[in-house]
Formats: C-alpha cells, structure tokens, sequence
C-alpha cells in the first residue's frame, strides 16, 4: 500500500502540472511545473520526504532507460539535425555553462547557508 501511495502522489503531481499548464496564457512544461509543486509541499510539510522516497528513488536509479525511446526519435530526425547542426552545438554548450554555473551558486549559497545556521 505504501507503494501505492507514492506513485499516487508523483502521478497526482504530474496530472495537477497538465491541468496547470492548459491553463497558463504562456507555455511552460507540465513536468516543471509538478516539481515546483512537490518542492513546495515538501516545504510547508503536506508531504513529507519518507512519503516519495522510495518510488523517487527507483526513478532516478533508472532513469536512463528513460532516454531510450527518446534517444530513438531522436535518429529518425537524423536530416534535420545534421541541417542545423551548428545551431544544436551552440544551445548545447551555452546551456551547459548555464547550467553549471546555476549549480555552482546553488551550492555556493547552500554551503553559505549550511555555515550560517552552524555558526561558523
């Protein structure tokens, strides 16, 4: 039953991010969505982290099987993405850098925090 009730919970999640986002003026991905959903009921204390351990954790211990079918798609575009080659290379890199430097502050300002509360 307990396994039950964290997929029940990461599945609502997910539902509750699809309604969000029909009714948004802009777009903005479901799954983004649901995981600023599950951090802020993880925040104020609705769910609790033993309540999605589990089931999160399977996921993300396997979440390279999830690229597969992805990673398949990709090939039958094989022409489009040779013809825009450069392009890909350029959003490639640049959100890389964006992304290492956003964990960089991230860890940065956690370890400024992690400090802060210990007194040092």
């Amino acid at each position: 039953m307990k396994i039950l009730k964290q997929v029940g919970i990461l599945f609502g999640l997910c539902w509750a991010g699809v309604l969000i986002e029909k009714l948004l003026p802009i777009t903005f991905p479901a799954s983004v969505i649901a995981l600023v959903l599950l951090l802020a009921l993880l925040l104020v204390g609705v769910v609790r982290v033993d309540h999605v351990q589990e089931k999160s954790d399977f996921l993300l211990g396997n979440l390279p099987f999830f690229f597969i079918p992805v990673a398949t798609g990709i090939m039958q575009y094989k022409d489009v993405i040779l013809a825009n080659g450069v392009a890909f290379v350029v959003i490639c890199v640049v959100s890389l850098v964006a992304t290492f430097a956003a964990t960089v502050w991230a860890v940065t300002l956690t370890m400024k925090l992690i400090d802060r509360r210990n007194g040092k």
